[in-house]
């Protein structure tokens, strides 16, 4: 789990890639700046099941369970998925917009998904994370820095402080004061 990770032509090395359909391209001009952290689990608070996969391909069948009816033509996606194990699924190159943040803002800026890298956590609101997915967030995410700048520590945020109207993830399961604190001595460790 602490393998390093490199993006290459907007796509990380040494995971999984199954691209979405849902995606626009990113115009130039927009400096990706926003990195917005999400959880997702279905159905809610099952983990392991190929239904978020299905989802973000565009493939889930809505018949298969009943919580599934409101996804009924549903078109979303995230740059990211990192399962309950640590490990990580790419739906979308980092060079176009996944759609995940939906209507959103942040420090007065619309439409967040031209600015932002959306990462799903496989998980609720109100389950722990696991530590898998700290290390793996936390290796993503030194990744993306190095990549984009200007994803600097107040610009890592949730769902919820993005759509905090219409959005809870990742709820209050998601320990930010454990993840900024690893996150600032990685960095301190990597810069020495």
């Amino acid at each position: 789990m602490n393998e390093v990770l490199t993006i290459t032509d907007g796509w990380l090395n040494k995971v999984e890639h199954l691209a979405s359909p849902f995606f626009t391209p990113r115009d130039p001009t927009d400096e990706i700046s926003l990195l917005v952290v999400h959880n997702i689990s279905l159905p809610a608070g099952n983990f392991g099941t190929p239904y978020i996969n299905d989802l973000f391909l565009g493939k889930l069948d809505c018949a298969c369970h009943a919580s599934f009816s409101d996804l009924q033509g549903v078109e979303v996606s995230a740059h990211c998925l990192i399962r309950r194990d640590g490990s990580i699924i790419q739906y979308v190159s980092f060079f176009d917009k996944a759609w995940h943040a939906g209507i959103s803002s942040f420090n007065q800026k619309e439409r967040c998904n031209d600015f932002s890298i959306g990462v799903e956590l496989e998980g609720t609101d109100d389950i722990p994370y696991t530590s898998a997915q700290y290390q793996q967030l936390l290796t993503l995410t030194l990744c993306l820095q190095n990549q984009y700048p200007a994803i600097i520590m107040s610009n890592i945020v949730g769902h919820c402080d993005i759509a905090p109207n219409r959005k809870t993830d990742p709820g209050p399961a998601f320990d930010w004061c454990h993840f900024r604190k690893c996150l600032t001595e990685q960095a301190t460790r990597n810069n020495n």
